[in-house]
């Protein structure tokens, strides 16, 4: 049998993705060991109860103790209370990374507070689905969807190669990129939509009762789909607005100006803008199915595998 790539792994956090993360480690063969810590004992208890991990905790410092790679699954703003209780108990050489959806937040929150003996690479599953806890997780959360790396310049390249290797063997794809891009990137193609959904979902919320009793009733695939993503966890979502207003801000003021053109082509009853509109958005559609990030037949959220863990919300 192969040696593991890491002798012990340790997940301070396990919600969905540090649960899944272990799943997908043990089933690779990846590590020797996890450790699991989250600061709720009863988090913690169901942790053991489903047998994610080796050894159990309450304390940072403690779990993160001859870890060679230790992976942070919490709340992007909780990285720098993080970052602080377990700086001073690293091992000399391990690597250090995250799953946040934000990191020029994360790096500038993390890094001051770890040692300069050991490795940063902060990382971003863009992976999910709309359930959280422990009891979420899954092997195949992470098979054929992107994983990005964001390591600072000085990062030492073995330590990202072996992040790099750790991913990929878990089933993800693996890109490296800068902090500001990724978060430029991620502001449009998956922070913006979840903002709208809120906003969509939340407009049905504040509707007269009897009128919001039938917008559920009468939901369409388009509604449902909104939804599911402001099902999505409201912690998580609300740091990631405020640890990455610059890059959403910047483009929200696209979309709203966007916003504005097509109020006004409707207004006006300008067809021709609609249509070029239409037939421009459905060519990128066309390029997500040519790289293989979704399938083309609809299932609007009745098929088994959007039923259970096979839907994604991209975060």
């Amino acid at each position: 049998m192969a040696e593991p790539l890491f002798t012990r792994l340790t997940l301070i956090g396990i919600g969905l993705i540090g649960s899944s993360i272990a799943h997908a480690a043990r089933k690779s063969g990846l590590v020797g060991e996890i450790v699991v810590q989250t600061r709720s004992e009863k988090t913690l208890k169901r942790a053991e109860e489903l047998r994610i991990g080796d050894f159990y905790t309450l304390d940072p410092a403690e779990a993160v103790a001859g870890a060679d790679l230790v992976i942070v699954c919490v709340p992007v703003g909780a990285s720098e209370d993080v970052a602080k209780a377990i700086g001073p108990a690293l091992k000399p050489g391990a690597i250090v990374s995250d799953v946040g959806s934000v990191k020029m937040s994360v790096i500038r929150q993390m890094e001051p507070h770890l040692p300069a003996n050991v490795h940063f690479v902060p990382a971003h599953p863009i992976a999910g689905t709309e359930h959280s806890g422990p009891d979420a997780g899954f092997a195949e959360l992470f098979r054929n969807r992107w994983c990005i790396l964001t390591p600072p310049e000085s990062t030492n390249q073995n330590a990202v190669e072996r992040l790099v290797e750790f991913w990929t063997k878990i089933g993800a794809d693996v890109e490296v990129m800068s902090a500001k891009h990724h978060d430029l990137v991620l502001a449009i193609t998956s922070h913006i939509p979840h903002l709208i959904a809120y906003n969509i979902v939340g407009t049905a919320a504040d509707m007269e009762d009897n009128v919001r009793q039938e917008v559920i009733k009468f939901s369409a695939s388009g509604f449902r789909d909104f939804t599911r993503i402001a099902a999505s966890d409201p912690t998580m979502w609300r740091d990631i607005f405020l640890n990455n207003k610059d890059a959403v801000l910047e483009m929200l003021g696209r979309f709203t100006e966007d916003l504005t053109s097509l109020q006004r082509a409707i207004r006006r009853g300008d067809g021709d803008t609609l249509f070029d509109l239409f037939t421009r958005t459905r060519a990128i559609r066309r390029g997500i199915l040519d790289i293989g990030q979704d399938i083309e037949s609809p299932d609007f959220g009745r098929t088994p595998a959007a039923e259970g863990h096979g839907s994604t919300n991209g975060k």
